[in-house]
């Protein structure tokens, strides 16, 4: 190599590194930035509840007296359990418990009458019989005979008589006992109770129609427990009964529970002019869990529309307007901005149709100041 060509070499190198230098002088401060790589995996579309839902009991009860009066017992407390049939509450109900043994007696006074008026039936009977045989030998006369029969047949109608008026008199037993076991709560079914609002010697009393007062009794079975939330009208016509659904807990912030659709109303709530919804049910899958959940708590429900595997996906959240994404240039050190088609998606993730590809880095913090199109990028670590 001469030295003529040498020297220009060098000279040329050094302009290289001047122009570099003097580039690299006046470009802008570098941007700090977070970077996602465009990966393979599973894409959901979802529907989720517009405000929180609730854990609801499938079996509760919120009772009061079917007549008014002070509480004379209280069998159980807040916190007992009881099973179906079992006395909770008893108003002052001596009067009723009167009337039943007042009933009870008059039943046996009918029973004996009946039995009494019945037994002479049969012997009248008996004498109608014999004289009607006398009749044949001309031993009897006619006239004693019709008496014997009309009175056989008065003595039956009688008995008859005694014998409906036995039946009214258990009638009178039932509808004692019924009255009685009005001033009487008892638990509809196996369940805790969870409140009690009265005490012994309060009047208690069952709501008016149209009038709401707090129930004597709330029962609450926590064998059976589900998630009633409400869903967007525009949302509600893609779900169907059995589809599957994820369910949140507040109380459970680090714990998913798996669900599937029970039921979805038949009716739009009209709760707020600008958000109407429909109420959407999901059961528990997995029984087991619902010793650790209590009804009550808020929850948030996602009912899976569909699912798509081993598709190109990214978060949903680095999604500009109109389609758009920053591609992040590992050569410029820059991002451009390109146009992407997209499949299904929700909040967390969108699949991607085309546009992009395995291993591509696009912008990820895009509400960060000043990363925009050509913007000149370092990716955070």
């Amino acid at each position: 190599m001469t030295f003529k060509f040498k020297r220009y070499f060098f000279l040329f190198i050094a302009s290289l590194f001047i122009i570099y230098l003097i580039y690299s002088l006046s470009r802008e401060n570098p941007i700090n930035v977070l970077l996602h790589e465009v990966n393979i995996g599973v894409v959901e579309s979802a529907v989720s509840n517009t405000r929180a839902g609730t854990v609801k009991a499938c079996q509760r009860a919120r009772m009061s007296p079917a007549s008014g009066g002070p509480v004379a017992v209280l069998h159980v407390k807040e916190g007992d359990r009881v099973t179906k049939g079992q006395s909770i509450l008893e108003l002052w109900n001596h009067d009723a418990v009167a009337q039943v043994r007042l009933a009870e007696y008059e039943a046996i006074v009918s029973k004996e009458t009946e039995n009494q008026t019945c037994l002479l039936a049969e012997s009248a009977e008996r004498d109608a019989q014999r004289l009607l045989k006398l009749k044949v030998g001309n031993i009897a006369s006619d006239e004693d005979v019709d008496k014997a029969v009309t009175a056989a047949k008065s003595q039956k109608a009688g008995c008859n008589a005694a014998r409906a008026r036995s039946k009214v008199s258990q009638s009178r037993i039932l509808v004692a006992k019924a009255s009685l076991e009005r001033t009487i709560l008892r638990a509809p079914f196996d369940s805790f109770v969870a409140e009690i609002n009265g005490k012994i010697g309060e009047y208690a009393t069952p709501s008016p129609p149209g009038i709401l007062t707090p129930p004597t009794v709330d029962l609450v079975d926590t064998s059976c427990l589900y998630i009633s939330a409400p869903i967007d009208e525009v949302d509600a016509p893609a779900i169907v009964e059995g589809m599957e659904a994820r369910i949140t807990l507040d109380a459970f912030p680090k714990q998913n529970f798996l669900g599937a659709v029970r039921r979805i109303a038949p009716y739009v709530l009209e709760i707020e002019k600008q958000s109407r919804t429909v109420e959407v049910e999901a059961f528990f899958m997995d029984e087991s869990q619902y010793a650790q959940l209590m009804p009550g708590y808020s929850a948030d429900l996602e009912v899976i529309i569909d699912a798509k595997y081993d598709v190109l996906r990214i978060p949903t959240e680095t999604i500009l307007e109109d389609n758009y994404v920053l591609v992040y240039s590992s050569f410029t050190s820059t991002l451009e901005k390109q146009k992407i088609e997209t499949g299904i998606s929700n909040w967390k993730y969108t699949e991607v149709v085309s546009g992009l590809a395995e291993g591509d880095e696009i912008l990820l913090s895009v509400d960060r100041k000043g990363a925009v199109d050509s913007a000149y990028v370092i990716a955070e670590k």
